[in-house]
């Protein structure tokens, strides 16, 4: 699979993949500020961005394809930041290919099984009816209908939202393959072996993703590990307080 990507920057490689129903956008200003030390991709993953969209998804071939894009780019191994559904596929990536992976940085989540916290989010996008809508407001409004005062998500679920060649609405994202995989993004990660390579947990301060409950399964799979809590952040700690994130991101990286 050909993954659209972005490159900035040169050095030793730095890919970036981001979460669900996220894109490589949501990281270019991030990438560029590490493009000063390193060679960095942003990658739209399969079903999401300007990657190509299929009705098969899985943690399985978000690896496979990632180790594709690393043969495509002659890359051998490199440093990676996840974020989410990211941080869970570059996880799966360390544990199953250690050997690719220098230092792995993990935004905001643990390599846990989670609830469901999206079905809303789902019932909102469902609710948009791309044949029929006609204007970008038209489908915010239907979306806040469901999402409330979660101003955050429906600014971020609008930045998918495009018209294709033909003038029609489209999302950037495969909302029914996303849907129908949601059991297995949401599955947690087990290994015969732990990754004994650097790794950084980055948790939002307003964030339950990683917290006490959770934290012994990563020191189970990720036992040299480091945890940075940012104050004031939530799940989305690189867009809420993206200078806080590059400082410790850095000094992870670069020491």
């Amino acid at each position: 699979m050909n993954l659209n990507f972005k490159s900035t920057g040169s050095g030793f490689p730095l890919i970036i993949l981001h979460g669900l129903l996220g894109s490589l956008d949501n990281w270019q200003s991030i990438a560029k500020h590490f493009g000063a030390h390193f060679q960095v991709f942003i990658i739209d993953q399969r079903n999401h961005g300007r990657s190509p969209h299929t009705a098969e998804f899985s943690y399985e071939l978000l690896v496979n394809d990632l180790i594709e894009f690393m043969q495509q780019q002659k890359i051998e191994q490199a440093n990676f930041i996840g974020h989410s559904m990211g941080g869970k596929v570059v996880m799966h990536l360390a544990l199953e290919h250690p050997d690719k992976v220098a230092k792995l940085v993990v935004a905001d989540v643990a390599p846990v099984e989670y609830e469901d916290r999206h079905s809303t989010v789902f019932k909102a996008l469902f609710a948009v009816d791309l044949k029929t809508i006609e204007s970008r407001q038209q489908a915010e409004a239907i979306l806040r209908n469901y999402l409330g005062n979660d101003e955050s998500t429906v600014q971020f679920l609008m930045k998918g939202l495009y018209r294709d060649d033909e003038n029609k609405f489209q999302w950037r994202f495969n909302v029914q393959s996303l849907y129908d995989a949601y059991d297995e993004i949401s599955s947690g990660i087990t290994s015969a072996k732990p990754f004994e390579g650097d790794t950084l947990f980055i948790k939002g301060e307003k964030s339950d993703y990683i917290n006490a409950a959770n934290f012994s399964e990563i020191m189970d799979l990720f036992p040299n590990n480091q945890l940075v809590e940012i104050p004031g952040a939530g799940h989305w700690v690189h867009a809420d307080k993206p200078a806080e994130f590059i400082e410790a991101v850095d000094r992870f990286l670069l020491k």
